[in-house]
């Protein structure tokens, strides 16, 4: 065997290898946090994001934002739906003296170790939804497509329209503001929503009632 042939192995760059390095240090740490006392199973990013799945959780500040807002929106006792927003889920689940009730609709069965609460959905079959969540049966439901696209707006509006019973948070890219109230009826917020990495896209909230994120 020729010495030579490990020249043709491809070697990272020394900023590519940092940058590497630094991502597998931060999972470490991340892992340790979740075996140490007090973890807490809700918080954002004890599941990691799946960029494959196109998954880009919220910063604590917007999550934490939207979160109140679903309850003000929910009142009291109220239900609150959460499809392709497991952050504002998390959120959600972290408040006190809960006096409302909240599921999550999610594509990663990841999130199945949330129990009863979890409720695998895929956008393609917008209606294939378990007996139990029955038609107008939620407050308020928060959404947030996987992609970027009119069809899988669309597809997703369905479910919306099918579970709420009348009010919709809906956060994705600002340039699906008209293909958004053409299927939803939803109007642009002032409020601006942050991820914990940044996109190149830029996100805004649509609501389609007096909102408190003006």
């Amino acid at each position: 065997m020729d010495d030579d042939d490990d020249d043709d192995i491809p070697q990272l760059s020394s900023h590519a290898l940092a940058a590497l390095q630094e991502f597998y240090l931060e999972q470490q740490q991340r892992e340790g946090m979740k075996t140490s006392q007090g973890f807490n199973q809700y918080s954002i990013g004890s599941i990691e994001e799946d960029w494959q799945l196109s998954q880009f959780w919220y910063s604590d500040d917007t999550a934490s934002c939207l979160a109140k807002e679903a309850v003000v929106a929910a009142g009291k006792g109220g239900r609150i739906a959460c499809i392709s927003a497991p952050s504002v889920y998390q959120k959600l689940k972290e408040q006190d003296g809960k006096d409302f009730s909240v599921c999550i609709l999610e594509y990663d069965r990841r999130f199945s170790v949330y129990g009863e609460e979890f409720i695998f959905y895929d956008y393609n079959h917008p209606l294939n939804l378990p007996e139990n969540l029955l038609p107008h049966s939620f407050d308020i439901v928060i959404a947030d497509p996987p992609y970027l696209s009119e069809e899988c707006l669309q597809k997703t509006a369905e479910t919306i329209k099918y579970l709420t019973k009348g009010k919709i948070l809906l956060c994705t890219g600002a340039i699906m503001e008209e293909q958004a109230a053409k299927h939803l009826g939803v109007k642009i917020c002032k409020f601006i929503p942050k991820h914990s990495r940044n996109l190149a896209n830029e996100f805004r909230c649509y609501v389609n009632y007096a909102s408190g994120l003006d």
